[in-house]
């Protein structure tokens, strides 16, 4: 497992419920606090994150400006495989959710250590006095066995082999990636690579997804690049934001199909595509 990343955005706000689409706020771990200043935090393995309100005396590395969140309130460990949750309130349980998992979550009780954390996406939550406080964490690269037959009837293993894009077809990431292959699938042009805006509109229909928004979409966009991909990063030197994201677009689409990470199956992924005018109003597959 490479790490995983931590990202405060500035306009952090209160979790209210519902559900979420991976990286909305613009980072691949994001937390949401009151007040907050922009932090990012890549951690790796080994590494070490702190949360909680904070204090001169009790610093930590993600803050959550609640009067009702203890000034030490936990802590993310990432292992070599997973990353590992730390309650440190005497009496409130916390929650991590699967915001892709309808519904599914974990309740990490009160000074629970190193409670192993399964998802890729995971939204912690800490109970306040008012809705909620929480932050998000991604998580990657997963780790899988090699499904040789021979070796797992015999019990014997060699060297294990780790997947070289390990990506989840039932996210939002890869319902985005299958839409900005799309054009290219159906062999309606060369060089056209969908837009934010094309890709929120062409999701607008799809249940679950009405409420999709371009920094969503641009979020996970960037996730694909430079956690799922591993696309090299944009040189100083390169055109201007636009140029840039371009760029980046047609890159992950050129990686997507030439390693058949998308294919025309998975086209069904996809809505219904308008037709004389009329949107489709279901999803397929």
């Amino acid at each position: 497992m490479s790490g995983v990343t931590v990202h405060l955005p500035r306009d952090g706000q209160r979790h209210g419920g519902g559900h979420g689409h991976g990286v909305e706020n613009g980072g691949h771990v994001e937390a949401r606090g009151r007040g907050t200043a922009p932090v990012t935090l890549r951690l790796g393995p080994g590494d070490v994150a702190r949360f909680g309100r904070g204090s001169a005396d009790t610093p930590v590395e993600v803050r959550l400006r609640d009067p009702a969140v203890s000034r030490l309130a936990g802590e993310i460990r990432v292992t070599e495989d997973h990353w590992q949750l730390s309650n440190f309130s005497a009496t409130q349980s916390y929650l991590v959710e699967n915001p892709e998992g309808a519904g599914e979550y974990l309740r990490v009780p009160p000074r629970r250590a190193g409670a192993p954390i399964p998802f890729e996406f995971a939204r912690v939550v800490l109970p306040t006095r008012g809705s909620t406080v929480s932050f998000q964490v991604f998580a990657p690269d997963h780790v899988y066995l090699d499904a040789d037959r021979a070796q797992l009837a015999s019990g014997r293993w060699g060297t294990q082999t780790l997947v070289a894009y390990s990506l989840d077809e039932t996210a939002t990431y890869f319902l985005i990636l299958v839409a900005l292959c799309e054009p290219r699938l159906r062999d309606e042009s060369v060089i056209a690579v969908p837009t934010t805006p094309q890709i929120v509109e062409r999701l607008r229909n799809c249940p679950g997804y009405r409420g999709l928004t371009a920094r969503a979409v641009s979020s996970h966009i960037d996730y694909l690049a430079e956690e799922k991909l591993r696309l090299v990063a944009a040189s100083p030197t390169d055109p201007g934001p636009g140029a840039r994201r371009n760029g980046k677009r047609e890159a992950i689409v050129e990686l997507a199909l030439r390693f058949g990470l998308v294919r025309e199956e998975h086209l069904g992924l996809l809505p219904p595509r308008v037709a004389e005018g009329v949107r489709a109003r279901a999803c397929v597959g």
